[in-house]
């Protein structure tokens, strides 16, 4: 009943930036916690970072300082700012959100992921 739409991913050089988008459409009424998490080849998900519906963040420490979480509201959108990519930061990168349905019940839902690719 809840679609998350991942956007952005692609090729791009060390140091690089690149931003990514996540729009979530459907039977909401309202959303509380987005995220999110990355998972590269072989290893386990992640979380990259998360966001409250009242700008709360938190961060893994891995991206602390070069990727900023953000959201808008009024679009059910998240978006990811990452700046000065490094190759360690390949990976598929999803997007979760949970909230509220116009039927009060509660949803989880995820993204189908985006590919961010870094290298030279």
């Amino acid at each position: 009943q809840v679609q998350l739409v991942e956007s952005g991913g692609r090729l791009v050089q060390p140091g690089g930036s690149l931003r990514l988008s996540c729009t979530a459409s459907g039977s909401i009424f309202s959303i509380n916690t987005m995220r999110w998490d990355r998972q590269a080849p072989g290893n386990q998900r992640e979380l990259v970072a998360t966001i409250t519906s009242g700008g709360d963040t938190t961060y893994a420490d891995s991206v602390k300082g070069r990727f900023t979480i953000s959201r808008d509201n009024a679009k059910n959108t998240v978006y990811l700012q990452m700046n000065s990519l490094k190759p360690e930061d390949t990976a598929v990168y999803y997007c979760d959100a949970t909230g509220t349905l116009l039927s009060r019940r509660g949803f989880r839902s995820w993204g189908q992921g985006t590919q961010v690719t870094v290298s030279s």
